[in-house]
């Protein structure tokens, strides 16, 4: 039994020792082969397939969790990268296991926040040459643009052409495509606006009802939800 402790521990502890050394942060060989890499940015280690990174830009102060696939093109050594496919700004945060793949341009804007398993994609497949398998058929390209502020919960997956306004909330398992207007809330497959903002009403439902305008951090409208003063 003690062996069996000193061997978990020393497990645990190296594996915590790779976690820090494998992750990449500015100033390690792989962030040098990003077009850009912000100050305080980080990808987790391990990362899943991380291929294109000359046409990827991460901005500062942005983090990328666990086995991330990005992607830009349609193999190792595509000639034909954009510049800048796969652009994430600043202070983004991309959960675990999310798979971004960009042939011609996704945008994903500054405070963008990702749950687990997120999907982003501005190509899909072909159907309509019924002699081919459709993994052969490409479809066109459509850039994706995710706004400021937004939050895409567990497992939503983005389609070719979603243009995503500012402080949208996706809900999780959500499908989107086509465009989503700024302070709304989404959901569904494919989504729709379950909940938008108006100015000098609140957050205003399909049916009618109306949620309350909250301003303030999120530790003072805890606060306040459990009735305790400010710290």
């Amino acid at each position: 039994m003690r062996f069996k402790r000193l061997l978990n521990a020393g497990v645990l502890a190296g594996w915590r020792w790779l976690d820090r050394a494998g992750e990449i942060v500015p100033g390690t060989r792989a962030a040098d082969g990003f077009g850009s890499f912000g100050a305080d940015a980080c990808i987790g280690f391990p990362a899943g397939t991380l291929m294109g990174t000359r046409s990827i830009h991460i901005g500062t102060g942005t983090l990328v969790g666990r086995h991330a696939t990005l992607a830009v093109g349609y193999g190792p050594g595509d000639p034909n990268l954009p510049e800048r496919g796969l652009v994430v700004g600043d202070r983004c945060v991309l959960g675990a296991r999310v798979t971004v793949l960009a042939h011609t341009s996704v945008v994903i804007e500054d405070d963008v926040w990702f749950g687990q398993d997120v999907f982003v994609s501005d190509s899909g497949h072909g159907y309509q040459d019924p002699s081919r398998p459709i993994g052969e058929q490409f479809g066109g390209h459509q850039p994706v643009r995710i706004g400021t502020g937004s939050w895409l919960g567990h497992g939503a997956i983005v389609l070719p052409g979603a243009d995503i306004g500012r402080n949208v909330v996706v809900a999780a398992g959500s499908v989107v495509r086509g465009p989503v207007p700024d302070h709304s809330v989404v959901g569904g497959a494919p989504a729709r606006v379950i909940r938008r903002f108006e100015p000098g009403v609140g957050w205003v439902g399909t049916r009618g009802d109306v949620r309350p305008v909250v301003v303030g951090t999120w530790g003072e409208v805890l606060d306040e939800a459990l009735g305790q003063e400010p710290a």
